[in-house]
């Protein structure tokens, strides 16, 4: 099933990270509390209130945090206390999970770096621990203390359940193309199934996981840290998220970049259908790479972009009239679902691509499903127990509430079908399926497309990767002309995100910036 689900791959000295190697350094549940460290001078201070904060949240904003060394040396995990409903946050509160790793120096420290890697429903604390408090470049880990806040409903932080292992496993491999009536109405009792768990397992988080929730709890985390403004790097979703706190609370931005930025102004339709636009574009680059190489599966030298497509589209359509062998005893079976969901996680990273050619000359010429398989549980977090983490039920529940639903049913999601296919003649089809999941989401949306210019605020920096398959440029575009401080940063290139991806212009703009606040020129693109 294809959520907007845009997490950001991990990259670390040029290597994708698994995305199950999030949680091998993180800290586990009953890690976050107990005896408080010394604190530093700005911990000891806490920063201002905002000037209209009710009584009832200041207690939340003077919390003192009790840090514990936690997980890989050098990181300190804790828990802060934020109101379960903003509208009446007497009524109850929920823990959310902290972690930092504190400035190495030498020089000035600037304040805490807050990181988000996207999602929705990607773990911030795993990114952290995994990636940016080891992997960021020496110079920021020197002048920030590295911190990370899963968000609500996400991996620590009163995470979202929905399905058990089997249960998600089935729901992995239903068809997403329907062919009838009865293919259609097995998808939607998927999709209800799905829902009813989410509303059973989560009863009480699940109405109070919105995006702007998430960025009023990053509010009261800068407070706690004792930081006048609220310095950020969000990735995918996370520019989202970090553009929502820009909106609500303009003056307390500090150096803020968007990385592979959404666009809060359109609708759900609209999106999924410019991202379907954008894993098309990503596929052509593939197959350009593809072909270009011996062995590809897809065609030989000189075959056409398109070609590659129809190829691929007819490999789908034999799946799912006869799916093969995975070698796996519990999930025997290689389904057309799987197969599409394994090709579409290869697309958020071109570093991905050569892992893509491999399964699907195994699946193509040898009827072996199992390299498609491993690249579908990696973009749903499945691990070779057959636990899911939460990424994908945090990810329902989330964009279910930021947006009315794009669908209210198949017969008018039919009617978009033309639409769709023809963003995208490979994945059109099961990427608008897809898009019908919130129409029978237990909880009523509470936000809507709108512009965001979060007036007053300090400079931001928007980046756009001219080929990524989850945000399309385009958003990166439109995001920076709606802030009003806002610079755009061009990546010209494949891929998810541009920062810390290996181009030094996009690395050395996006550094100078978080260092001393200045931003690249108008109109700089790297490569």
């Amino acid at each position: 099933m294809y959520f907007r689900r845009i997490l950001r791959p991990l990259r670390r000295g040029g290597m994708l990270l698994a995305a199950t190697t999030l949680l091998v350094s993180a800290c586990s549940a009953e890690r976050f509390t107990t005896t408080a460290s010394e604190p530093t001078k700005s911990e000891a201070v806490l920063a201002p209130l905002p000037r209209s904060t009710p009584a009832t949240l200041t207690p939340y904003y003077e919390q003192k945090p009790a840090w514990r060394s936690c997980g890989a040396p050098g990181f300190e995990c804790t828990t802060m206390k934020v109101p379960l409903d903003y509208d009446d946050a007497a009524s109850g509160a929920i823990k959310l999970a902290v972690a930092r790793k504190k400035a190495t120096g030498p020089g000035r420290r600037i304040g805490s770096l807050l990181v988000n890697p996207g999602g929705p429903g990607g773990s911030a604390v795993g990114y952290l621990q995994a990636y940016a408090g080891l992997g960021y470049p020496a110079k920021i880990r020197a002048r920030y203390d590295m911190v990370a806040v899963d968000p609500r409903g996400v991996a620590r932080s009163e995470p979202i359940e929905c399905l058990s292992g089997p249960e998600m496993d089935a729901f992995t491999k239903t068809d997403m193309t329907p062919d009838n009536v009865r293919e259609t109405d097995e998808l939607v009792d998927a999709y209800k199934k799905f829902a009813e768990g989410c509303a059973r397992h989560s009863p009480k988080v699940l109405r109070h996981v919105s995006t702007v929730e998430a960025a009023r709890d990053m509010d009261i985390l800068r407070a706690v840290l004792g930081d006048q403004k609220l310095n950020y790097v969000g990735a995918s979703y996370g520019t989202f998220l970090g553009a929502t706190y820009a909106g609500l609370y303009p003056q307390r931005v500090g150096r803020m970049v968007l990385d592979g930025a959404l666009d809060p102004s359109i609708t759900a339709r609209r999106l999924n259908e410019e991202q379907t636009a954008g894993f098309e574009t990503a596929f052509k680059s593939f197959a350009k790479d593809c072909v270009s190489r011996s062995g590809c599966p897809l065609g030989g030298r000189g075959t056409s972009p398109d070609q590659v497509g129809r190829n691929l589209s007819a490999f789908f359509k034999k799946l799912d009239a006869n799916p093969i062998p995975t070698g796996d005893a519990d999930r025997k079976e290689l389904t057309e679902s799987l197969a599409t969901t394994g090709v579409i996680a290869a697309m958020y990273d071109e570093g991905a691509w050569p892992q893509l050619r491999e399964a699907l000359g195994a699946a193509m010429k040898h009827k072996d499903g199992a390299g498609l398989l491993a690249l579908s549980d990696s973009y749903y977090e499945r691990d070779a127990k057959g636990h899911y983490t939460n990424l994908m039920y945090a990810n329902a529940a989330v964009n279910c509430l930021d947006l009315p639903a794009a669908f209210s049913g198949p017969d008018q999601l039919e009617k978009s079908l033309p639409a769709f296919e023809k963003a995208s003649p490979v994945f059109g089809d099961g990427l608008a399926w897809a898009s019908l999941n919130c129409a029978y989401w237990p909880v009523k949306a509470t936000g809507e497309p709108h512009r965001i210019e979060a007036k007053g605020a300090g400079p931001i920096l928007v980046v756009g990767t001219t080929r990524d398959p989850a945000t399309p440029y385009a958003w990166a575009e439109s995001l920076a002309g709606q802030l009003s401080s806002a610079t755009l940063l061009t990546y010209v290139g494949d891929g998810h995100t541009a920062y810390g991806r290996g181009s030094v212009c996009i690395d050395s703009a996006i550094n100078r910036y978080l260092l001393d606040g200045t931003p690249p020129p108008k109109g700089k693109r790297c490569s």
